[in-house]
């Protein structure tokens, strides 16, 4: 009897707990993603007196994906009424007390073709939630008029949270809308967090072009970079980015001083903006196996708006090698692009004179240079070859319509911007306007140091491609390598410039060459460190003068993040496969399943052997596959493999004759 009494008040204060957790939540909404893989669930609870918070949760597949985390923004606001400023008023605007107004719902199922991309066709479904707020203040104001002065204005705000559930993942951004007494904004922080379980890790990178350290959520020296992907004791592969960040401040993420294991969103710096106003999405991917995150990185373009150029016949994405600054090494680099499936020289720092000094004007060759840019131009053009310059902006910002107008008259086809400012709402401003103001000279655009990309490239598709990456440049290691894939790449093109020749890669040259597959970027730098006359006839170059940089179907086939991964690419009916390891050498089994089932292929192989009699040590094979053909890739430490499979002529099948069911590499 004693034991059933115990139980029967356990029981009892379990009800009461429950009915006063149940008490605290005032509001509480539900939003599935179109498959019900994604639950979105937010509250609004009572969580002191007088003071009333929004939270949200996120479950993947049933598993948290997200725990409790709050929701927030915070304003030290300027309310203006009928155009005249009410002195001496700031209220920093927290949305602990909203009051809810309204609801609304709705559904998106459609398909768009890209540009270009990783794939031809991106479904956008998705299940939409807005929550309408609205906060009443009763500061004390005046104004002036004719009849004197009036007191006691009572103010109201608005506020929209947009929440989106996709397959792919989960979305939500704080909107603000037209105010009828003009709300000017000075929005200085998020309360938005992000929950996750005990023994979580993360994949922390201080800044965008730095090392990447598999860390906890404690102790961190500084806020981590996006996209941030984390892996959570129960199995699940979580990422945070960032979309759409267009006119706000840059994102990073923090470990939250009040909360454990819990991220807090923190933006570069306080923002100014004139209601409506938007700020950029908050993006959470979820995943069983990290491979699928880099097939759901569609969702950060459908963030964004669809393309706003019209004429688009200009936007040619393509393959370049880096020049040295004389005509000879130029038209040298344009003969070679020509001879080898290329279709850009770039010219880089340098070319206009000390790129740093105010003095160096981008609108003409400097004078110290043997360099005549319209001969190269013409030159260029009469082989296809496209010529793309660098540009630091402290030249970029002397006057854009100028220098513009100056390189679509030369032919210049594309910019690649230099050392820019980023983070801040004047700098985010200033760097997309400004590839849309290189869209109207018809001129291409990368842009390099440490911007990162949120989608705009869909938007303004004359945005190639990007750094914010740790490439070679700083010539990273094969584990790195193997990192940025679940990574960076998330948030779309990196402009890793792959070297080849370059005696400083840490990799085999087979890894270099798989890069070519594994790292999506429209403009693709194949030579950033070599020049013409290294290439001493190697055969495995056939690879990067065949392969791709835009793609109908982009699968992974295997990948760990930090161990190896293996890509599969599509352009029309040619399969590339790049597959690399880290420091460590292994077996990888893979199966040709993904090929067409009534197709044969010749298979060109690209496989590490230092047995073969180049500087390179890449041996090329060649064999008959198809659908039910395996594949065991014996990857060297720091090592990989390129593979290239078309479709066998008669003449393919008389040379080679047997089709091959397994082979080891």
């Amino acid at each position: 009897m004693k034991n059933i009494r115990i139980f029967l008040i356990l029981v009892l204060f379990l009800r009461i707990g429950f009915a006063q957790a149940q008490t605290n939540v005032l509001h509480d909404w539900k939003l599935s993603s179109p498959d019900g893989s994604y639950v979105l669930e937010i509250t609004q609870e009572k969580i002191a007196a007088g003071k009333k918070q929004l939270f949200y949760t996120v479950t993947y597949k049933g598993k948290q994906a997200i725990g409790r985390s709050e929701l927030g923004i915070q304003l030290d606001n300027q309310l203006f009424e009928s155009a005249l400023a009410i002195e001496n008023d700031t209220s920093l605007f927290w949305c602990e007390n909203l009051d809810f107004a309204k609801e609304y719902r709705q559904s998106m199922q459609q398909e768009w073709k890209p540009l270009y991309g990783e794939r031809n066709r991106i479904k956008e479904d998705y299940q939409e939630l807005i929550l309408k707020f609205s906060k009443f203040d009763e500061q004390t104001a005046h104004t002036e008029g004719q009849h004197g002065t009036s007191y006691d204005k009572r103010r109201s705000y608005s506020l929209d949270i947009v929440f989106r559930a996709y397959n792919e993942g989960v979305a939500f951004k704080y909107f603000f809308p037209e105010n009828s007494n003009g709300l000017f904004l000075h929005i200085t922080g998020e309360q938005t967090s992000f929950a996750f379980q005990e023994g979580t890790k993360a994949y922390y990178e201080r800044w965008a072009q730095g090392p990447y350290a598999l860390q906890p959520l404690k102790n961190w020296a500084d806020e981590s970079e996006r996209p941030l992907t984390l892996l959570q004791p129960n199995g699940v592969y979580v990422s945070l980015l960032e979309a759409q960040m267009i006119d706000y401040a840059r994102t990073k993420f923090k470990l939250s001083t009040s909360q454990a294991n819990t991220l807090q969103a923190s933006i570069y710096g306080a923002v100014d903006a004139i209601a409506p106003f938007s700020t950029s999405w908050r993006v959470i991917m979820a995943a069983e196996q990290p491979g699928q995150l880099i097939e759901h990185n569609d969702l950060v373009l459908n963030l964004n708006l669809e393309n706003q150029i019209r004429n688009t016949s200009w936007i040619k994405p393509g393959k370049a090698i880096r020049s040295g600054l004389t005509m000879a090494q130029a038209l040298a680099c344009v003969d070679f692009a020509a001879q080898h499936g290329l279709q850009y020289v770039h010219l880089d720092a340098g070319w206009y004179g000390p790129e740093m000094k105010i003095a160096s004007k981008a609108n003409r060759v400097a004078e110290n240079r043997d360099l005549d840019m319209q001969q190269l131009i013409n030159y260029a053009a009469q082989k296809d070859i496209g010529i793309f310059i660098y540009v630091n902006q402290r030249a970029l910002m002397d006057n854009l319509d100028d220098l513009f107008a100056q390189y679509q008259k030369w032919g210049i086809k594309g910019v690649k911007f230099g050392f820019v400012q980023i983070g801040s709402n004047r700098w985010s401003s200033w760097l997309h306007e400004a590839v849309k103001k290189a869209a109207q000279y018809q001129l291409l655009v990368d842009i390099h140091d440490e911007y990162r990309p949120t989608g705009f490239s869909r938007t303004y598709p004359n945005l190639l491609t990007q750094e914010g990456i740790r490439g070679n440049e700083e010539m990273p290691d094969a584990t790195h390598n193997t990192i940025l894939p679940f990574t960076r790449f998330l948030a779309g093109a990196g402009d890793y410039t792959i070297s080849y020749y370059n005696s400083r890669i840490k990799t085999t040259h087979a890894h270099q060459l798989a890069l070519s597959v594994v790292f999506y970027s429209p403009l693709q730098f194949l030579y950033w460190y070599d020049s013409p006359e290294m290439y001493q006839g190697e055969p495995e170059i056939a690879f990067f003068d065949q392969v791709k940089t835009v793609w109908d179907d982009t699968k992974v086939l295997k990948g760990e993040i930090g161990q190896y991964i293996a890509t599969a690419r599509r352009s029309a009916d040619e399969w590339f496969v790049g597959a690399i390891t880290n420091t460590e050498q292994r077996k990888l089994n893979l199966k040709l399943d993904f090929l067409n089932p009534d197709t044969v292929y010749v298979m060109d192989s690209y496989t590490d052997n230092v047995t073969i009699n180049t500087k390179t040590k890449v041996a090329v094979d060649h064999f008959l596959v198809d659908q039910k053909t395996s594949l065991e890739l014996l990857l060297k430490a720091s090592g990989g493999t390129a593979l290239h499979l078309r479709p066998a002529t008669k003449m393919d099948k008389a040379i080679y004759k047997n089709i091959l069911t397994r082979k080891s590499l």
